[in-house]
């Protein structure tokens, strides 16, 4: 009997997950209102018919493949801005946490924190183990999402991240 009612207690846990909108290509990317390393908030609204976004999730600050990231995008951050495009790092760290690793990586872009992981939520990005996955979303100027990268690589994640810029269309600022 006990082995029945677990038998029908996961089926109906499984049933609720599969039921959950998973986020796609198209959607409307959920707004989020962070704080950030270099001490300001952001909102994606605020960008919302202006430029693209690009909201880069990482597991945890001061990691090995979180710094080999973060490094690949601020050592190729003048390639990137070349593009109309405003792109973050988030993770569910502590405020704390992140500046130190902004400062230790010589971010020149924001690191937003999710400390209460609402956003991370909102995004499906939050793990087992309570730390955001890896995962890059390409947010368009109409705040819709135009891609989900869910294979990001550290050591090219900014050759990735250009790569994918120009397939997805995204206009280079004018010179």
């Amino acid at each position: 009997m006990r082995s029945f009612i677990r038998y029908l207690l996961a089926t109906c846990l499984f049933a609720a997950a599969g039921t959950a909108a998973a986020l796609e290509v198209g959607d409307m990317a959920p707004d989020f209102h962070l704080s950030a390393a270099d001490g300001k908030t952001y909102r994606l609204s605020d960008y919302r018919n202006k430029q693209a976004v690009v909201l880069a999730w990482f597991p945890k600050a001061s990691t090995y493949g979180c710094t080999i990231e973060c490094k690949s995008l601020a050592e190729n951050g003048d390639k990137i801005r070349q593009f109309d495009v405003t792109y973050f790092m988030a993770s569910v760290d502590p405020l704390k946490a992140n500046s130190d690793f902004a400062e230790e990586t010589n971010a020149d872009f924001p690191i937003l924190s999710d400390e209460d992981k609402t956003v991370a939520r909102s995004y499906e990005v939050l793990g087992l183990m309570g730390v955001a996955k890896r995962h890059t979303f390409y947010i368009g100027k109409d705040g819709r999402i135009l891609k989900i990268d869910t294979d990001v690589t550290p050591e090219t994640s900014a050759e990735d991240m250009l790569r994918n810029l120009q397939a997805l269309g995204v206009e280079k600022r004018p010179q």
